[in-house]
C-alpha cells in the first residue's frame, strides 16, 4: 500500500505545507505529529493504516519540512483552526483525528473548532494539564538571539539522547532514526517558531473544556511513558465523556514506533465504521 503515499507540499493558509497523503476511497483520517518532530512519527502505521483509510499526515506549521512562518500565531487553538483548514483545503467533509504527544493537545483544540466534522479523536501519549509558558519565558521570547539559546541547549541534549527518552527499548535506534528525527533540527530557522511557540502557547485544556467535548476518544498510552506519564492518560480518560483507554506494556513515549501494529489494531477497531 504504501507505494500509493503521495509526498509533496500544498499551500495551505498561506504557507507551505509539506503533506503524506493517499486518498482512496476509505473514511479519512489526519495525523498530527508532536513537539520536534514531523511526519516520520506515523512512518511504521501509515502503510497499516491505508488498508482501512484514506490518511493525511501532516508536518505542523514550523516543524518538519512545512514553512517556517513568522507570522502565524503558534498557539494550540491556533493550530486546531489551521486542522480545519487543512480539512477544507483537502475536503475532507468527515474524519478522524490522530495526535501524538503535543499533536494530541492540537486534535483535541481541533475537535473544539469542527465537532461535527470529527468522527473520532484518538490520543498517542497526548501531552495534558500542562499550563502556559512562565512570565519569565515569555518575556525572554523576545529577546534577541534568545533562539540561539534554544538551539544550543536542544543540540547539547542530542538527538540520541532524546530517542532514548521516547522509547523504552533503546536497542531499537538505528541510524535512520537519528537522521530523520535530527533533520528538522538543523533549520536555524526552526528555532525562531520554537521562541513563538513559547509565547503563544496557552495552557492544555482544563478539566472543564474536556469535558465539554463529546466526541469519541480513543487513549493509548505505553505503561513506561517518561514524557507523559500514564497517570496524565488516566485523568485524560476520566474527563472525556466518551473515552476508552488501552495501555501497552514495555512501550514508552514514542509508541507508534515501538508498537504500531497494535496502534493501528486499536485506531481500526475503534475508528472505522462497523
Amino acid at each position: 500500500m504504501g507505494e500509493k503515499l503521495k509526498k509533496e507540499m500544498h499551500t495551505i493558509d498561506g504557507m507551505e505545507i509539506y503533506c503524506e497523503h493517499d486518498f482512496n476511497g476509505r473514511p479519512p483520517i489526519l495525523l498530527l505529529h508532536g513537539f520536534l518532530s514531523s511526519t516520520y512519527t506515523f512512518h511504521r502505521v501509515i502503510p497499516i493504516l491505508q488498508r482501512n483509510f484514506s490518511v493525511l499526515a501532516i508536518d505542523l506549521p514550523g516543524f518538519g519540512k512545512s514553512e517556517k512562518c513568522q507570522s502565524f500565531i503558534y498557539s494550540y487553538y491556533n493550530y486546531g483552526r489551521f486542522v480545519k483548514s487543512c480539512a477544507d483545503y483537502f475536503k475532507l467533509d468527515k474524519l478522524s483525528i490522530a495526535g501524538h504527544s503535543m499533536g494530541g493537545q492540537i486534535a483535541l483544540n481541533a475537535v473544539r473548532v469542527m465537532p461535527e466534522r470529527i468522527e473520532a479523536v484518538v490520543l498517542l501519549g497526548s501531552s495534558g494539564y500542562l499550563q502556559k509558558s512562565r512570565r519569565l519565558w515569555i518575556y525572554s521570547s523576545y529577546l534577541p538571539f534568545f533562539d540561539r539559546l534554544i538551539s544550543a541547549y536542544i543540540h547539547k541534549r542530542g538527538v540520541l539522547n532524546g530517542l532514548k527518552n521516547v522509547l523504552h527499548d533503546p536497542s531499537i535506534i538505528t541510524d535512520e532514526h537519528v537522521e530523520e528525527f535530527g533533520r528538522p533540527l538543523a533549520e536555524k530557522e526552526f528555532y525562531k517558531v520554537l521562541c513563538r511557540l513559547l509565547r503563544y502557547r496557552e495552557g492544555d485544556l482544563t478539566s472543564k473544556q474536556l469535558k465539554d467535548i463529546k466526541v469519541k476518544a480513543l487513549l493509548l498510552w505505553g505503561k513506561e511513558d517518561r514524557v507523559v506519564p500514564v497517570h496524565i492518560g488516566n485523568k485524560l480518560a476520566e474527563d472525556l465523556p466518551h473515552a476508552e483507554m488501552i495501555t501497552f506494556n514495555q512501550t514508552g513515549h514514542l509508541l507508534t514506533e515501538e508498537r504500531p501494529k497494535e496502534v493501528c489494531e486499536a485506531i481500526i477497531s475503534h475508528c472505522c465504521p462497523t
